[in-house]
């Protein structure tokens, strides 16, 4: 009786560390949900370029943060995937590898003047149309040259007048335009509430406060996770996020943890500045390195 009283207790911790296990991976797998690691399509060369989805693969990414073009002179983007077959290459594509669309990028606006820019509304509502075509549900809005309101904050008022128009048009098609503004998170803070739309959020990116000498993860805290639509996850040209010495990953991880925080972590630059176009090696090894992190 007491052998089988033993073999007893054994055959049930055997089934409660099990069980732990099992909850123990459970956990593991729906924290790796909560963040998503995708590549600039632009980034890696490959700026609307059906490759850009296979080279995405390559690289070991969740997904792509597709361009909508070069803007220039143009009264819009010079947008391909406009084009009902084009863009359903596209998103055949994404589904045939198992890609998903992270964001539609508008980097046009980064040499153009979001404020004084005559179309740029249509430009970006052109830009919200494609994305309810794509059910891609961010978009990307740098505000430009002039869009910088530490440099010109004249202009303000123009901004905010023109990204309620873009609010307005988001909240109809129920997307979230995320912008990248030069203003600290504070003052990001004050603008979106100037501009009073939930559709109009804050893109972040790592590179802004890093540059400006401002704390990185109490900026995060600041905007908190409701005015965040996505990230993009790397600073300036110089080397891997792995070997950088002003980010600590494992805390931009519990920063966002303890914001409650999830989404896209979209990796844009963090190049080896000795070897800048070598983009498999580049973006392949930051893919790796927030993957092990994040997921």
């Amino acid at each position: 009786m007491k052998k089988q009283r033993i073999f007893a207790v054994a055959v049930l911790m055997s089934i409660a560390a099990g069980c732990a296990s099992t909850a123990r991976q459970t956990h593991t797998k729906n924290e790796g949900k909560l963040y998503k690691i995708a590549v600039v399509d632009l980034m890696i060369l490959k700026r609307q370029k059906l490759g850009a989805l296979q080279l995405t693969k390559d690289i070991g990414a969740d997904g792509l943060e597709l361009d909508m073009g070069g803007l220039g002179q143009r009264e819009t983007f010079d947008n391909k995937l406009a084009i009902d077959s084009v863009r359903k290459q596209f998103m055949d594509k994404a589904k045939e590898l198992n890609l998903e669309i992270a964001s539609l990028g508008m980097t046009g606006f980064y040499a153009q003047s979001f404020p004084e820019r005559p179309t740029a509304v249509k430009a970006v509502q052109d830009c919200i149309n494609t994305m309810k075509q794509m059910n891609v549900k961010v978009g990307f809005l740098p505000l430009g040259i002039k869009g910088d309101l530490v440099k010109y904050p004249e202009l303000r008022p123009a901004v905010i007048e023109r990204l309620k128009e873009v609010g307005k048009a988001a909240e109809a098609a129920g997307v979230v335009i995320g912008i990248e503004t030069a203003l600290s998170a504070t003052e990001e803070v004050k603008l979106l509430q100037e501009i009073g739309s939930p559709a109009i959020q804050i893109y972040f990116n790592f590179s802004n406060p890093l540059k400006e000498g401002r704390d990185l993860y109490k900026e995060l805290e600041i905007l908190g996770k409701d005015r965040i639509c996505q990230i993009h996850c790397t600073n300036k040209d110089s080397v891997w996020l792995q070997n950088d010495p002003q980010i600590d990953m494992k805390k931009v991880k519990q920063t966002l943890e303890k914001m409650n925080w999830k989404g896209w972590l979209v990796i844009e630059r963090s190049r080896d500045a000795k070897d800048p176009r070598n983009v498999k090696k580049n973006f392949g090894a930051n893919t790796a390195y927030m993957k092990s992190i994040f997921q």
